[in-house]
């Protein structure tokens, strides 16, 4: 079992590490968001977090300011701006969860936090072991289901697939890791986000 000491230990010394060394990349993406589209630089959302308390995730702002709508992204979303694609891509909007992995809201690595409507859909014992840990920026599911998009993309219904399908399965994979969590596969999990995001 991971230590809850260690892990955030860790946490804090790669969050502060990776906003340290990232700053100018950050900065970079910051400003090319301003001048592509009206709005701000974040995206900042309501999430469920450990033991269900609600906190504000920050992303960088990938659609339009006045997007509404589905909470979840199905393929070539019309809302995503010409910035929104390439750091959607390369999930570069995510960097600004180094803040919430920070300010103890998240960890490096945990189960995804999701909106309180589609936590609200979570069984109670599968509610209660997934909240049980600080959700993170990466996890199995990520993995797994990187291209989400293009899944949903393929139905006529995406929110009713992502609810009946993709949901279960994520949540599945979110209760292994909890179960099966370590320092270890923290780091196999981090290895293989990296690997993925920095393939050709």
């Amino acid at each position: 079992m991971l230590s809850l000491a260690l892990k955030r230990l860790f946490d804090i010394a790669a969050s502060c590490i990776g906003l340290l060394l990232l700053a100018p990349v950050l900065l970079g993406i910051a400003v090319w968001i301003k001048r592509d589209s009206p709005g701000p630089v974040f995206f900042r959302q309501q999430r469920i977090g450990r033991h269900g308390e609600p906190f504000r995730i920050y992303k960088f702002r990938s659609m339009r300011q006045d997007n509404a709508g589905l909470q979840i992204t199905v393929g070539a979303d019309d809302r995503i701006t010409r910035s929104g694609h390439f750091i959607r891509a390369y999930k570069l909007d995510e960097l600004p969860q180094l803040i919430n992995v920070l300010l103890g809201d998240m960890s490096i690595v945990g189960p995804r936090p999701e909106v309180p409507r589609y936590v609200a859909l979570y069984p109670a014992d599968v509610r209660a072991e997934v909240l049980s840990v600080r959700p993170g920026i990466t996890d199995l599911a990520s993995v797994q289901y990187r291209s989400e998009s293009t899944l949903l993309a393929q139905s006529s219904n995406p929110e009713q697939t992502y609810v009946d399908t993709i949901l279960p399965a994520k949540l599945a994979l979110c209760r292994q890791y909890v179960r099966e969590r370590s320092f270890w596969l923290d780091l196999r999990i981090i290895g293989m986000t990296l690997g993925i995001l920095l393939k050709p």
